[in-house]
């Protein structure tokens, strides 16, 4: 009697134990709004469930739920610890209570540390704060691809190359300009988005990688996305007004080529050059509202040696779809290079980097920027040399490393600029060179 009396209470705290555990994660499934795996009694058979809100959790229970975390892998019949009766030895019930307090504590302990991560990770990328952000909005920053912030990058970095290559000898560019351009860069960059897809939804129905975009899906309508293509450019006005006349012209020229690219890939096999002229247009009128108007050749050459660019990394990019491309009568580098495609992107390359040491030289830069020219031509190498044009997330990788080349160069002129001697310097240079 007595150990049967023993037994019962020993039973009794494996119960406890395994309740208090039970409730524990309840209290953190709500708080952290995390659906914690469970194992869960039907009709002596268990089946695995997700839950948030507490199920009724009997006496019973307790014993199924502390058998099986303590024996795990096993059923309740051939655990070890708790028979069909309830009755259980000293030695397994010891062992059971064990071992349920340490899968409590480490279950407990991965499940704080993978909400802090999630946490971490929603701050700092844009697809978490897209699935963040209310559904209403959500096809709306799809269509701008919001979530893939790579292509406005490549839109931006070129004018912050003009604007720091324009600025005066010894001086940082200016801040103010390169915010306008920044948020001018973000706005445009979705409002060619949405006219693309406007243009190419009838496309982007057939192929893999577009099917779901919100126009090809019907997600949204014509009249919505003309509508916040409207809203857009009008914010981006009201960014370009902030510049000088010179620039103003030159900024509003560049809407005729956003409108009649997506065109280009039904009419010719380069429609990456076409993009070319078009994402870099900014380099103009960026280096326009620094030095009130193109003043010399350099700002040609940047620009030229950018269309090069544009042609390394979308033909790149192509490649993904060259398939799909060839089934909807689609036209592209990719298709027309083959497999002859890294010696294009290599003469391309060759033709960029010149162009780049060119306009330095002609800027009268200094060490800091040829470093980073030579970087870049490093990179691009790099990018061609190890480049699998017949796998499409090798494809993809290259082309979001851009971001780090334009990043480089950005630096380098930054650099370079802050090392040339200013107009006083020189005077003063000159004056004891006549002495």
């Amino acid at each position: 009697m007595t150990a049967t009396v023993v037994r019962g209470s020993a039973i009794l705290q494996l119960q406890k134990t395994a309740y208090r555990c039970y409730k524990y994660h309840r209290t953190l499934s709500m708080f952290n709004n995390n659906r914690l795996h469970h194992q869960c009694v039907n009709n002596s058979a268990y089946a695995n469930s997700r839950f948030t809100a507490a199920p009724l959790y009997s006496h019973q229970h307790a014993v199924y739920y502390s058998s099986m975390l303590a024996c795990p892998g096993g059923s309740y019949k051939s655990a070890p610890c708790v028979n069909l009766c309830g009755i259980a030895s000293d030695r397994h019930l010891h062992q059971c209570r064990s071992n349920l307090k340490q899968r409590w504590l480490l279950d407990s302990r991965d499940t704080i540390c993978q909400n802090n991560f999630s946490r971490r990770e929603f701050r700092l990328s844009p697809a978490e704060i897209l699935k963040a952000a209310p559904l209403s909005w959500q096809p709306y920053l799809r269509l701008v691809r919001f979530h893939t912030p790579t292509g406005t990058w490549l839109l931006y970095w070129p004018c912050t190359w003009s604007i720091a290559l324009a600025a005066a000898p010894g001086q940082l560019p200016d801040l103010y300009i390169l915010a306008l351009f920044g948020v001018g860069a973000f706005l445009m960059r979705g409002a060619g988005c949405i006219i693309n897809d406007m243009w190419d939804q009838d496309f982007d129905k057939k192929v893999a990688r577009t099917k779901l975009r919100p126009l090809a899906s019907g997600e949204l309508t014509n009249s919505q996305a003309l509508g916040f293509l409207a809203f857009n450019l009008s914010l981006a006005l009201g960014i370009l007004l902030q510049l000088n006349t010179y620039s103003i012209i030159l900024g509003s020229s560049s809407l005729l080529l956003a409108v009649t690219y997506p065109l280009m890939k039904r009419i010719t096999y380069w429609p990456q050059a076409f993009l070319g002229m078009t994402l870099n247009w900014g380099i103009l009128f960026s280096w326009a509202a620094v030095q009130g108007s193109l003043t010399c050749c350099a700002p040609i050459l940047i620009y030229g040696s950018c269309i090069c660019w544009t042609l390394i990394y979308d033909s790149i990019y192509a490649h993904q779809d060259k398939e799909d491309d060839l089934l909807v009568g689609v036209k592209s580098t990719a298709l027309l290079w083959g497999a002859d495609s890294k010696y294009w992107l290599s003469g391309f390359g060759c033709f960029m980097i010149s162009g780049l040491a060119m306009a330095g030289f002609m800027c009268e830069q200094t060490w800091p920027y040829y470093t980073s020219v030579v970087l870049t031509a490093m990179h691009i190498g790099n990018q061609v040399g190890t480049l699998d044009i017949n796998n499409a997330e090798d494809c993809f990788k290259k082309f979001r490393s851009n971001f780090y080349l334009g990043l480089i160069l950005f630096i380098g002129a930054v650099a370079g600029n802050l090392l040339k001697p200013t107009e006083e310097e020189k005077e003063k240079n000159s004056s004891l060179k006549e002495r």
